[in-house]
């Protein structure tokens, strides 16, 4: 009797073990934003008792219990030459961006199956209960899927688009859905809806191919003995992932297996500040406006004028400002401004002396912006940071000044409209409400939906039939055809029968004037 204890917590301390599932997570874009948020959920996943295996050019500060890091620094390398040109791809069209886009895609795809470390673990033999790819211009990288005998799960860290809609058959209609990399809005005019649907049709055209068959060779290639073809192995998805909210962006349809997530890299506990950072903010008379760019812009990369008039700008304003800036020598740093190549991002829009947020548009920073209910003065730059503006202004919580048009007169006017209406707060306020009032956090619900996938073998009921058609017959173009086909068909026959029945009349006609002048 005194071993029935010990003998039955052993057992039910390796049923726990048991119930945990093993993932696969894959990160392959070397950019800190995207990084933070597969590195959140691969973290949550590990605390919820799981086995993951991460993927990743970067790594965590310290190990964390159950996940076990595969670095990739090749990619860091590899994104180095697209990173120092962004600034320089803002001069050109998104017709001509898109493009660069997708090879510097195809290039991380390349190098990080390319990387010793990978491919030797792709030879192991074992299993895992899902794969969980981040989506950005790699779907070559779905074949780890089939390889490991996996489910497939999906995560895009800036919401949808046409690499995640099409993989779950998420209808996306072009008359209220703007494309990402546009600054259109969900309402739109007749000229807005038909440069929406042209870049949209030029996507479609670039990507079937162009981009496309690109990835099917890097498929082929690294995952030779794969039973399912390129289509089918993209079709396949079991779940997508967006790291968006209905309350941050335009609302739209998606398909069942298709979950908005946004928000799982929000610290829901705030930090307390440096002692540096907290002294400056909380000596602000006239509060403190919060300045970065980002992670793959920086700001001491900017030219000379742009950086001018953002000096100017800056040292104009009677409120402190804490700007993330690389360079620890600069003269030109005005007095009323902190500089640090860092900043705890999070923990500073938490604070109340905190009045405004100066942005590049990045979905990160705008679903913090307004989670900590801070207006934001955005830059966009490239990506998606177009579109998530669009929705600032739209929404009445931002301003955007063009990078293209960066002057001191329109920076000064965007951060005085923002910093002196009390309705952008008010409006970026009340969506703050909206976004914090879920049942769950995002992290919680995307935990859930992985492990429901993982549970259910893949949970085949929430795919669509729509996923098993191609484009034809998913724009029932094959139907539209023989309608039309039958439609002309009759107007011909009927064109023909009036012809034949004209000629006939003209012949009866014309015989009985011959039979009446005879006469």
């Amino acid at each position: 009797m005194r071993l029935v204890f010990p003998i039955g917590f052993l057992l039910l301390a390796s049923l726990a073990n048991v119930w945990g599932y093993s993932y696969l997570i894959l990160a392959p874009t070397a950019s800190k934003s995207h990084y933070t948020v597969m590195s959140s959920l691969a973290k949550g996943l590990a605390a919820a008792g799981h086995e993951v295996t991460y993927i990743s050019p970067f790594s965590q500060s310290k190990p964390v219990k159950n996940l076990t890091e595969i670095t990739t620094p090749n990619v860091i390398e590899a994104m180095k030459v697209s990173k120092s040109k962004i600034l320089q791809n803002t001069k050109l069209s998104i017709w001509k961006r898109y493009p660069v886009i997708l090879a510097m895609g195809l290039k991380i795809t390349n190098t990080f199956l390319e990387e010793p470390k990978v491919m030797a673990f792709m030879k192991e033999k074992r299993t895992f209960d899902a794969v969980i790819v981040e989506v950005f211009m790699n779907e070559a990288h779905f074949g780890f899927a089939e390889l490991f005998n996996a489910s497939l799960i999906t995560v895009s860290t800036f919401g949808a688009s046409t690499w995640t809609t099409d993989l779950v058959g998420t209808p996306s209609p072009p008359s209220y859905v703007p494309h990402l990399m546009t600054e259109l809005k969900d309402r739109m005019s007749f000229l807005e809806r038909a440069i929406n649907l042209a870049f949209i049709s030029f996507e479609f055209v670039y990507l079937k191919w162009f981009s496309m068959p690109r990835q099917h060779s890097v498929y082929h290639k690294h995952f030779p003995d794969n039973k399912l073809d390129f289509h089918e192995m993209q079709r396949n998805t079991a779940l997508v992932l967006l790291n968006s909210h209905v309350s941050l962006n335009f609302p739209r349809p998606y398909a069942p297996n298709m979950i908005e997530v946004g928000g799982m890299h929000i610290n829901y506990k705030t930090k307390q500040l440096p002692k540096d950072i907290e002294e400056f903010i909380n000596g602000a008379e006239h509060g403190v406006i919060y300045f970065s760019l980002g992670s793959n812009v920086r700001s001491k990369d900017l030219p000379l004028e742009k950086r001018k008039a953002i000096v100017e700008t800056l040292k104009g304003l009677k409120q402190r400002v804490l700007w993330k800036f690389e360079e620890s020598n600069f003269a030109e740093k005005p007095n009323n401004v902190f500089i640090s190549d860092w900043f705890p991002q999070d923990d500073i829009l938490a604070h109340d002396k905190v009045i405004a947020f100066i942005t590049h548009g990045g979905l990160l920073s705008t679903t913090e912006s307004i989670y900590h209910g801070k207006p934001v003065i955005g830059i966009p730059i490239f990506g998606d940071q177009f579109t998530n503006m669009a929705r600032a202004v739209q929404s009445g919580y931002g301003a955007s000044v063009k990078y293209s048009d960066l002057t001191y007169e329109r920076l000064h006017n965007a951060i005085k409209a923002v910093i002196t209406d009390p309705s952008y707060t008010e409006k970026v306020r009340a969506m703050s409400r909206r976004f914090r009032d879920q049942k769950e956090t995002p992290l919680q619900r995307a935990i859930y939906w992985i492990e429901h996938v993982s549970r259910e073998k893949g949970a085949q009921y929430l795919r669509s039939a729509c996923q098993d058609l191609n484009f034809v017959q998913y724009h029932n173009l094959d139907v539209f055809a023989l309608f039309f086909g039958i439609l002309l068909s009759i107007l011909v026959a009927l064109t023909i029968l009036t012809n034949i029945l004209v000629r006939f009349l003209k012949t009866k006609l014309g015989n009985s004037k011959v039979k009446h002048k005879k006469l």
